[in-house]
C-alpha cells in the first residue's frame, strides 16, 4: 500500500464511546474496515490489530466534501452519522450568575463565555437548550447593602451610575461595619425585614435588582450572549423551607449541638462528612436554596441534562448538592453536571486593581483599534470601533479556550491581540481575507467546478482536515471543552493562509479559479461555523 490518506485508530473510538467496549479488538477492527470497503471514495485499505489505514479518490473525496459544503453550508459536521446515537433532548445550562447590585467583575467573564459555548455546542447538535441566568440576589449581603444605602445612599447618584453607586455604599459600609456594631445589627434587622417581605425593604431590594439586570444586559449584548431566563435566590426563598420538611420526612435532616441542620453525606453514617442545609436561627444557605432550585427546573423544565459553569473552588459544593438530591429520591441528579474552570491571573486595566469587564471589553477595543489603525492591510470601515470590539472580544475568548478549562492562565495583552500565531485576532484576520476574495470573485464560485483541478497536496491537506469537523465537535460535546474546537479552527486558519498564497484565484484559468474559490469558500464558511460555536461573531473586513 502507498502512504495512506487516512488512519483510523480503533483504540481512539473505543475510548471515546463511538464505538462500544464489549467484544474482540480485532473483530471490530475487520468489521469497520469492511464498512469502510463499501465506502466509494475508499480505494484501498489494509486493517492491522486496531489501526485501519486507507487511500480514498481524491477525486471523489474533493467532489463529496465540497459538494456538502455547498448544500449544507450551515449544517455540515453536525448532520454527521457520529451523532445518531447521542441523546437529544432538553438541555438547561446555568451560567454567569454575578451578584446582583455589584458592577460586573471581569472573573465572571470566563463562567459567560464557557457556559455560552456549551449552550452554543448543544443548539447546533439539536437540543433544546435553556439559557438561565442564576443571580446571587439573596444573603445577609442584601441587609448590608440596604441598612449601607439608608445611610450613605442617595437617589440622584444611583440615577447616574448606578452600579458604581452601589459599589461605593458597599464598599463605605463594610468599612464602617469593622468598628461599628449598630451598622451590623441595622444590616440583620434590613435583612429580616426582607425575608419577612416588609414593603419598604423588598421596594428597594427590587430597584437595585432591576438596575442592575438592566446594566449586565448591557455588557451580555456586547459580548453576543443571551438568556432565556434570569432568576436567582430570592425566587426560591419559600421552596427552600420546603425541602428542609422533605428532608426531615425522609429521616436525612440531622440536628447539631450548635443547633444547624446538616444532611449526613458519609458511606459509613458516622458524620466524617456532612452539609450543613439550615442555620442555628432556621434560615436556608445558598445550597439549601440550589436544591429548591434544581428541582423547581426539574418540574418546569423536564431537562434530561443540567449543567453549572463554575469555578473550580465549587467542586465540592456541587458534588454535595448531586448527593443530597439522589439521597431524597431524585435519580435525575444523575444527569446534572458541574463544569468546573481555573483562574485567570494578571487581568488588569489601566483604570486600576479592581476589574471591570466593562474596563476589560473598552481596553480590549481600544488597542485592537489602535493595532487596526496601525496596519498597513486594515480595509477601510463604516464601524471601525464595532470591528475592533468584535475582533478583541474574539481574541479573549481564544486566548480563555486555547488549554483546558481546570487551569489556571496568566493574562497577556500584547500575546493576546497578536495578528499572527494562535490568537483570536489570527483567526478573525483569515476569515475576513477569505470573505474579500468570495466577494471579488464570487460570480465565479457558483455552478459545477473540475474536482480533478484540487489535487495538489494543499488542497487534499484542507479537505482531510475539513473531514475531521464532526469528530471534533463529537469530541467537544463528550468533555465540554472548546480546547478541541479552538485548535481545528487554527490549523483550518494555517492551512488556508498557506493556500491563499500558493493557490491563487486572481490571474488563474477560469476553470482553476472556479474549483480554488469553491475550496476557500468551504474553508470560510466551517471557520464561520466553529466561531459562532465559540461564541465569536465573525466579521468580513478588518
Amino acid at each position: 500500500m502507498q502512504s495512506p490518506d487516512f488512519r483510523l485508530s480503533v483504540n481512539t473510538l473505543l475510548r471515546n464511546g463511538i464505538l462500544p467496549t464489549n467484544g474482540d479488538l480485532q473483530a471490530q477492527t475487520e468489521a469497520l474496515a469492511s464498512q469502510l470497503k463499501q465506502d466509494s471514495v475508499v480505494e484501498e485499505i489494509f486493517a492491522g490489530r486496531g489501526v485501519i489505514h486507507f487511500r480514498v479518490s481524491r477525486n471523489l473525496l474533493v467532489q463529496k466534501v465540497l459538494e456538502q459544503l455547498c448544500q449544507e453550508r450551515h449544517k455540515f459536521g453536525v448532520k454527521s452519522e457520529l451523532f445518531d446515537g447521542l441523546k437529544k433532548g432538553t438541555t438547561v445550562v446555568e451560567f454567569s450568575s454575578p451578584n446582583i447590585a455589584k458592577k460586573f467583575h471581569a472573573g465572571h467573564l470566563r463562567s459567560t463565555i464557557i457556559g455560552n459555548f456549551i449552550a452554543n455546542l448543544k443548539e447546533s447538535l439539536g437540543n433544546n437548550v435553556i439559557r438561565v441566568n442564576y443571580l446571587g440576589d439573596w444573603g445577609m449581603q442584601f441587609g448590608l447593602l440596604g441598612a449601607g444605602f439608608q445611610l450613605f445612599g442617595c437617589q440622584e447618584k444611583l440615577k447616574k451610575n448606578p452600579l458604581q453607586h452601589l459599589f461605593d455604599v458597599y464598599v463605605q459600609v463594610n468599612k464602617e461595619a469593622e468598628n461599628n456594631e449598630v451598622i451590623g445589627q441595622a444590616a440583620r434587622e434590613f435583612f429580616r425585614r426582607l425575608e419577612q417581605q416588609e414593603h419598604q425593604a423588598l421596594l428597594l431590594w427590587k430597584q437595585f435588582r432591576e438596575i442592575t439586570v438592566e446594566e449586565y444586559q448591557q455588557v451580555y449584548k456586547r459580548l453576543g450572549v443571551h438568556f432565556d431566563i434570569y432568576s436567582g435566590e430570592s425566587f426560591h426563598q419559600q421552596q427552600a423551607q420546603e425541602v428542609v420538611q422533605q428532608l426531615q420526612r425522609r429521616g436525612l435532616l440531622k440536628t447539631t449541638e450548635k443547633g444547624t441542620g446538616v444532611v449526613d453525606l458519609s458511606s459509613a453514617g458516622d458524620m466524617s462528612s456532612y452539609s450543613t442545609v439550615l442555620r442555628s436561627d432556621g434560615t436556608s444557605l445558598y445550597i439549601t436554596r440550589d436544591l429548591a432550585a434544581a428541582i423547581d427546573r426539574k418540574e418546569r423544565y423536564n431537562f434530561d441534562e443540567m449543567i453549572y459553569v463554575t469555578d473550580k473552588s465549587q467542586g465540592i459544593h456541587f458534588q454535595q448538592l448531586f448527593q443530597i438530591l439522589l439521597a431524597m429520591g431524585h435519580s435525575w441528579a444523575e444527569r446534572c453536571q458541574h463544569v468546573p474552570f481555573g483562574l485567570v491571573q494578571g487581568m488588569k486595566t489601566r483604570l486600576g486593581e479592581v476589574v471591570f469587564l466593562e474596563d476589560v471589553l473598552d481596553e480590549a477595543r481600544a488597542r485592537m483599534l489602535r493595532n487596526m489603525s496601525q496596519s498597513k492591510t486594515t480595509k477601510e470601515m463604516v464601524y471601525p470601533e464595532d470591528t475592533a470590539e468584535k475582533v478583541g472580544i474574539s481574541a479573549l475568548i481564544v486566548q480563555d479556550f486555547k488549554g483546558p478549562l481546570g487551569s489556571d492562565y496568566k493574562f497577556d495583552w500584547d500575546r493576546i491581540l497578536q495578528a499572527q500565531g494562535d490568537t483570536g485576532v489570527f483567526l478573525q484576520y483569515t476569515h475576513a481575507r477569505l470573505c474579500s476574495l468570495i466577494h471579488r470573485y464570487g460570480d465565479r464560485e457558483e455552478g459545477a467546478f473540475d474536482p480533478s483541478l484540487l489535487l495538489d497536496q494543499r488542497s487534499i491537506s484542507i479537505l482531510q482536515h475539513l473531514l475531521r469537523y464532526d469528530e471534533v465537535l463529537y469530541q467537544s460535546v463528550q468533555d465540554l471543552q472548546p480546547k478541541h474546537l479552538v485548535n481545528f479552527l487554527m490549523t483550518l486558519s494555517h492551512l488556508a493562509a498557506s493556500a491563499h498564497r500558493e493557490l491563487p484565484v486572481k490571474g488563474s484559468p477560469q476553470a482553476v479559479a472556479q474549483a480554488r474559490l469553491r475550496l476557500f469558500s468551504g474553508v470560510c464558511t466551517v471557520l464561520a461555523n466553529g466561531m459562532k460555536i465559540l461564541g465569536i461573531t465573525p466579521v468580513e473586513k478588518m
